[in-house]
């Protein structure tokens, strides 16, 4: 029932500013967390940020705060993510993750999110 679709994902060099979207396909008011998570090869799939629906609290990883903002437009239920000052370590594959249970103290486990996106490539040259 519920599909991902994320884009936005290119190449810019460091110190740019890019930003991923996610539509979300059957949304309903059961999803209560939104989150975007990152994938480089050989490595575990890490969270990057995250929204609670209800009220638009939002979680960041150490790695990205200051620079990476979160977003969630429920009028389009379209969540975004907004990233700034980018850095090579930034580059990986981007995904989009929505969960009807997710507790906040675990919002950075991917295991937490039942529903995924395809995945959106972002690369940082320097």
């Amino acid at each position: 029932q519920v599909r991902l679709v994320e884009s936005g994902g290119a190449s810019v060099q460091a110190g740019g500013s890019l930003q991923l979207t996610c539509v979300i396909y059957g949304f309903s008011i059961e999803i209560n967390f939104v989150a975007w998570f990152r994938q480089v090869p050989g490595k575990e799939r890490e969270g990057v940020a995250s929204i609670y629906n209800p009220n638009l609290n939002t979680y960041v990883a150490d790695s990205v705060q200051g620079r990476f903002t979160i977003s969630l437009d429920t009028e389009k239920n379209t969540a975004y993510l907004q990233m700034t000052a980018m850095k090579p370590e930034d580059s990986a594959m981007y995904y989009c993750a929505a969960g009807d249970a997710v507790r906040s103290l675990w919002w950075a486990r991917p295991s937490s999110y039942p529903y995924w996106g395809q995945g959106t490539q972002v690369t940082v040259s320097s």
